[in-house]
């Protein structure tokens, strides 16, 4: 008996399973078929010495095997995607004489779905394929004199959905080999609260790449903050959680669950995230409280937050004094000895009219008239100063300052908060004289009438008229003395213009002259500027000028705008002449601090700012989101945000921040833009514009033969665009393929992806072709890992030969080592179908085999161009229409085949190289270049040659 060396392992907790041969008891019964000369069931020993079941077969000496060994019919259990591990060892056949060409290595595994175990022989057309198993190790003759056999194990998957079981079944087609154990399982994602939501035990989806979407439900004592979800991976793993609950108010988070807060607590805001001890003078007495309430003669406003401690109202203000003059008082008082705890005290000012006696004899108060002033202001007063003016003289005030505080109204501990003072205002001028009137205009005087001042201030002693001509200014007035209110001017000259001002006189003295009142000896009178009455004539007057000084500012801007326009036209112009470059990339690995790079070429947005809706992928270092960008002053747009997954390494944090620091050199709008990073807090994210219709690989496929040539030329337009711009900037993107391309709503194609240009510089010695793609790779970059714009121009073919075929799989299901030898030996890969014959010309350049030969992204684009801006005459051509290549249409007419050679030909079309080989073919002469069709080609083994590729 010989040993079996395996590695045991506990299961994960994410993987169900449905049958493990290993825990079987007795034999496994399983059918076979022939039943006799096939698969046979023994028993070995694992390391472990426990016996075991198992089946094996070695039928090598006869040719054309096919034996088949059934399981028993296996219930799925709600499982979408079943995992099939295999362990199993296999005879080297090299190690057994005479066998040549009827051994294998491989055996092949099949299922089919079936609603019961009503199966009891194997029907062979019912199994579906999943796999051909090959082993990484095989065993020999010595091997087993060594009594070690090395075990094989191998997993594959396949997706159960339309029976309630199904049954596994292996065909041996010449191998020998021994089926060690079997396991089948189906991954879950396992029970799990998170944000305070409970996610189910959830069934992986149907697909690899399938994610399903779980609702949360909130746990005890919590309701919803936003509607709590989880997507379920195909790995059995839960992604980054959106949403989620918080707990009521009263009660904090604690180990997943909502607990209540303990005595002396509270809390009564839901963002806050714990409860919180009661602040200094309030008291909670029970568990679960929302609020402390306050001790005895302390309060809160309606604006106090729960977290604020109870306050009292402010004690009276101290030290009030006052300062009369005249007919004004100004107030000054110093602030309280207690504030109360708090810091938003104010201040107000009361007015009493205190002249009136009462029926008993007891003085009574009046407020103040509503034309004293106060400066600053009369209630709301953060200083401790107030100026009271426009009060009547000799008259008896009282004024009272108040001092309050957010808790002061509605308690009655806010009595006795104030400071009064009494005074009595001095004698003052009266105010100044208004109304006046002119009546009786002759041509040498004018009567005169106006109203007593607002304000007297005591008994008017006696008026004083002051009168001058308006062309003599002030220099020389006369003056006129009268106690009544109206006086009589005479002595004036006529046909002149006057201006006449009033003013009041009592035993304090003169007040202030009333605003002159102009008028002519010979006319109506017209009041000056800030006189109350109207006057048409002066307003014509102002709007007129006005009116010229709109129009000559207008011109003069106008003509300084055409001045600007031209000199910054011209200074455009010298500028693009003078800078015709553009900015070289840097290569962020330069940098000896990474972060450095980051913050150099990426802005570092607020996490804050950004609200993750749903998932949409999976990436190389995380979940990639889609969500909603809002920064300060910005409209709100949609974004793509890829997170680093949790638990990373300095090594995975540099790689992932590295496409950001690359990314964000680039402006060009056909490159996708970078808006910003999150480095600062977990988790690190990259976060860039939406692209609604995700990679042109998988919509080109989705919209399959929905779009005219022109679209698709378009689309190949604006990457070559893209790639024009990298190449300028000196930048090799090292991967490009339709499925690094992504598709916005309005259909324009972004280059993105630029994970792939330090593969080779952080992995040399990474098994090269399972980390380059092959398909897309040029030749010296697969063979000598060079990397140029040339290389990336090979890749570009190969994007177009994907977007002319709608996105299908380059060189179909070869393998990668079958596509390096075919392109070595000339293969290229042949135009899709409808695809116009110069479009395929172009593929054909972009795959030259020397690189120098291959075109830069300036002529594809140029070419692009030209073949957008003749649609009917370059595209409406495909390979089955007509024998002539379409890129000789607009250089090969009568005229230019009767007058040019062969050679002439070729070289006017870029085609110099194929000379020697189409003159060896018998294409000689331009007449026999127009005979020259697709089927006229040359076959070596399999692969076609250069020759039919160039046609």
């Amino acid at each position: 008996m010989f040993t079996v060396i395996s590695t045991a392992r506990v299961y994960p907790p994410n993987e169900e399973t449905l049958l493990d041969t290993r825990t079987v008891p007795g034999e496994l019964k399983w059918a076979a078929s022939p039943t006799e000369g096939g698969w046979e069931e023994v028993s070995i020993m694992d390391e472990k010495n426990v016996p075991i079941r198992t089946y094996q077969v070695c039928n090598v000496m006869e040719p054309s095997q096919s034996n088949w060994l059934r399981t028993d019919w296996i219930p799925r259990s709600g499982a979408q995607r079943i995992y099939v591990e295999i362990k199993f060892t296999l005879r080297d056949c090299n190690s057994l004489p005479g066998v040549t060409g009827t051994c294998k290595e491989t055996f092949n595994l099949y299922y089919y779905e079936s609603n019961n175990d009503r199966e009891h022989y194997i029907r062979e057309s019912n199994f579906l394929k999943i796999d051909t198993v090959a082993a990484d190790e095989s065993f020999t003759q010595v091997d087993i004199g060594d009594r070690i056999m090395k075990l094989n194990t191998e997993v594959r998957d396949v997706k159960v959905t339309t029976r309630k079981g199904f049954y596994l079944a292996f065909q041996d087609v010449g191998a020998c080999i021994a089926l060690v154990s079997v396991r089948v399982f189906y991954k879950t994602c396992p029970l799990t609260v998170r944000n305070l939501a409970t996610f189910p035990d959830t069934n992986t989806g149907a697909d690899t790449s399938s994610l399903v979407e779980v609702r949360g439900s909130c746990v005890n004592q919590s309701e919803e903050r936003e509607e709590p979800k989880m997507y379920c991976g195909a790995d059995g793993e839960w992604l980054v959680p959106i949403g989620g609950c918080v707990c009521n108010l009263g009660y904090e988070e604690k180990s997943g669950a909502c607990q209540a807060c303990k005595v002396g607590f509270n809390r009564a805001v839901s963002t806050d995230g714990a409860c919180s001890k009661c602040p200094p003078h309030s008291h909670a007495e029970k568990e679960g409280a929302t609020v402390c309430d306050c001790s005895p003669g302390y309060y809160r406003s309606e604006s106090d937050p729960a977290s604020m401690p109870c306050t009292q109202p402010p004690s009276a203000p101290q030290q009030l004094i006052s300062e009369v003059n005249e007919t004004s008082v100004v107030l000054e008082w110093s602030a309280p000895l207690k504030l109360g705890g708090r810091s938003d005290i104010s201040y107000s000012v009361d007015c009493l009219l205190g002249a009136l006696k009462g029926p008993l004899g007891a003085q009574l108060c009046l407020p103040c008239s509503q034309d004293v002033l106060f400066f600053p202001q009369q209630s709301g007063l953060r200083a401790t100063r107030v100026c009271v003016s426009e009060l009547q003289a000799h008259t008896r005030y009282t004024f009272t300052i108040l001092a309050r505080n957010g808790v002061s109204q509605g308690h009655s501990a806010g009595a006795g908060q104030s400071v009064s003072v009494t005074l009595t205002t001095n004698q003052a001028a009266p105010s100044p004289v208004t109304s006046i009137q002119a009546g009786d205009v002759t041509r040498h005087g004018v009567s005169l009438a106006w109203q007593q001042p607002d304000r007297p201030n005591g008994v008017i002693l006696e008026y004083e008229v002051k009168y001058y001509e308006k062309d003599q200014k002030e220099s020389s007035y006369r003056i006129m003395k009268t106690a009544s209110r109206s006086a009589d001017i005479t002595g004036l000259s006529p046909l002149t213009v006057y201006l006449f001002q009033v003013r009041a006189r009592t035993a304090a003295g003169y007040g202030e002259f009333s605003g002159p009142l102009e008028f002519s000896t010979n006319s109506d009178p017209l009041p000056l500027i800030g006189d109350a009455s109207n006057s048409t004539l002066l307003l014509l007057s102002i709007s007129g000028g006005v009116i010229l000084l709109l129009i000559s500012t207008a011109v003069f801007i106008i003509s300084r705008r055409r001045g600007k326009y031209s000199q910054a036209k011209q200074d455009s112009d010298e500028e693009k002449h003078l800078n015709p470059g553009v900015r070289i990339y840097v290569d962020p690995f330069t940098y000896e601090d990474p972060d450095q790079a980051v913050h150099e070429f990426a802005k570092e947005i607020d996490a804050s700012y950004i609200h993750i809706e749903k998932v949409i992928g999976i990436g190389e270092f995380g979940e990639v989101c889609s969500g909603r960008l809002r920064l300060q002053g910005k409209r709100e747009i949609y974004v793509a945000i890829k997170s680093l997954k949790a638990a990373y390494s300095n090594k995975q944090r540099q790689d992932f921040l590295s496409e950001a620091s690359i990314m964000g050199q680039f402006d060009h709008p056909n490159i996708i833009r970078l808006e910003g990073v999150v480095t600062r807090c977990k988790p690190v994210m990259i976060i860039t514009e939406y692209m609604e219709n995700g990679s042109l690989d998988a919509f080109l496929r989705k919209h399959d033969g929905h779009f005219t040539v022109i679209q698709l030329v378009g689309m190949l337009r604006g990457i070559a665009s893209g790639m024009k711009y990298l190449s300028d900037m000196s930048y090799v993107h090292r991967d490009l393929a339709a499925r690094n391309i992504l598709v916005n709503s309005n259909l324009v194609c972004k280059v993105s992806d630029f994970g792939l240009s330090r593969v080779l510089e952080d992995d040399p010695e990474a098994a090269y072709t399972t980390r380059i793609p092959i398909r897309w790779t040029s030749p010296e970059a697969i063979a000598y890992r060079k990397f140029t714009p040339s290389s990336d121009t090979w890749s570009y073919g190969v994007v177009m030969w994907e977007v002319m075929s709608y996105g299908e799989r380059p060189y179909w299901d070869m393998s990668n080592q079958d596509v390096i030898k075919a392109i070595d030996e000339g293969y290229r890969l042949p135009p899709p179908m409808d695809c116009p014959v110069c479009l395929h010309q172009l593929m054909l350049d972009c795959w030259q085999t020397e690189r120098t030969h291959r075109p830069s992204f300036t002529q594809i684009l140029n070419m692009l161009d030209k073949l957008i801006r003749n649609p009917t005459t370059t595209l409406r051509r495909t390979g089955g229409d007509r024998p002539v290549p379409s890129l000789l249409e607009p250089v090969v007419g009568p005229e230019f085949v009767s007058v040019w050679s062969a050679e002439d030909c070729l070289q006017a079309i870029g085609m110099g190289m194929y000379r020697d080989t189409l003159t060896t073919a018998g294409y000689t002469s331009p007449d026999s270049l127009l005979t020259l069709t697709h089927q006229k080609t040359y076959v070596k083994n399999k692969y076609l040659t250069p020759l039919q590729n160039m046609t």
